[in-house]
């Protein structure tokens, strides 16, 4: 388990997911480690664990934990990502500004289901630990 802080972002994401680690790994060169605390899922059970995560739930959509305790889900975890990297604050705030984020959400929701449903046909979605 690595350490949670109370004081950062903290991010779970599906590092057996190619398309998923990609994008994380761009955001980690773009963002310090004091900023945001990454969870890759298929690896940190006992992060899961400690905040209560199912990971059938954590495959399902990307998570954020904010440090004030409120949990992010889907477009809303990204929007909290993009605050965090000064290269994309402007996005997170446009897609807010022109009241983008609901839309976008049922996209990703109708994506992310799709992206498990697919895992689930090639058997990648045994969840181990759940």
């Amino acid at each position: 388990m690595t350490r949670p802080d109370a004081k950062r972002l903290h991010v779970f994401y599906d590092g057996g997911c190619p398309l998923c680690s990609r994008e994380i790994r761009h955001y980690q060169r773009l963002t310090s480690e004091a900023a945001i605390h990454w969870v890759d899922i298929q690896r940190d059970h006992a992060t899961l664990d400690h905040f209560g995560l199912r990971q059938e739930d954590a495959m399902r959509r990307m998570h954020a934990y904010r440090p004030d305790g409120e949990w992010l889900i889907g477009v809303y975890a990204f929007l909290a990502i993009w605050l965090q990297i000064p290269r994309y604050r402007w996005a997170a705030r446009l897609v807010r500004l022109l009241r983008l984020d609901r839309p976008l959400q049922r996209l990703y929701h109708r994506w992310a289901e799709r992206r498990f449903a697919r895992l689930c046909n090639d058997e990648r979605c045994k969840l181990p630990h759940s």
